[in-house]
């Protein structure tokens, strides 16, 4: 069972359609014992960094996610939820930055509306934009997927570059957009239950991962 988590900040139906399109038994929940017995989770990105990191919190989601991934179990974190594997985040925070699961070490920021040059970008940056893989050999998560092929993006915010970077996409500047930590736990900026073929193949992969694991 794939458990998509709740955490009570928006509508997750189109990430389970999408893994249960993509094979998996998919199941939304907000119960952190539920959560515990999964064989791999999913953590969606609805709402803002220190919304929903202390929304988990009060759900006693976080500790169980923190013990999951350490353990192995396959974990795949979309936008926000890629956020979330962070030390902590800025957005919505309330004086100093707000704690995240700190799976990876950084601090989510906003995205700037500059580049270097001083050129705008419209922020927040939302439509389809090229993912560029860093390693010439591919990674599971994106197997059968071409380099720079288009995802689909909505947000505000970013990762901080490190050495678990995957994948990059540019928007203002050059950021993170998929994780990996450890052999099964990822992330990805985009939304790949939006991201028409691509994205389903994305989510196949992701589901792929998990029965095998």
């Amino acid at each position: 069972m794939i458990a998509v988590v709740d955490y009570h900040k928006g509508n997750l139906k189109s990430v389970e359609r999408g893994l249960i399109a993509a094979g998996g038994d998919a199941r939304i929940t907000d119960d952190a014992a539920e959560i515990a017995q999964a064989s791999a989770i999913v953590l969606p990105g609805v709402g803002a960094f220190a919304d929903a990191a202390n929304a988990m919190r009060e759900l006693g989601q976080d500790e169980v996610l923190v013990e999951r991934i350490s353990a192995g179990v396959p974990f795949l974190g979309i936008c926000l939820g890629l956020h979330l594997l962070y030390t902590a985040g800025e957005e919505h925070a309330q004086g100093a930055p707000t704690p995240g699961l700190g799976i990876i070490e950084g601090t989510v920021r906003a995205l700037p509306k500059n580049d270097l040059s001083g050129n705008s970008y419209k922020i927040p940056h939302v439509g389809w934009n090229e993912v560029s893989y860093l390693s010439k050999r591919p990674n599971p998560l994106f197997a059968g997927i071409s380099d720079r092929e288009f995802f689909y993006f909505t947000h505000s915010f970013i990762a901080p570059p490190s050495p678990e970077t995957i994948a990059t996409t540019t928007h203002s500047i050059t950021f993170p957009s998929a994780v990996q930590w450890g052999s099964a736990c990822f992330g990805v900026q985009f939304h790949p239950e939006k991201s028409s073929d691509a994205g389903a193949r994305l989510l196949a992969n992701f589901v792929s991962i998990a029965k095998n694991v």
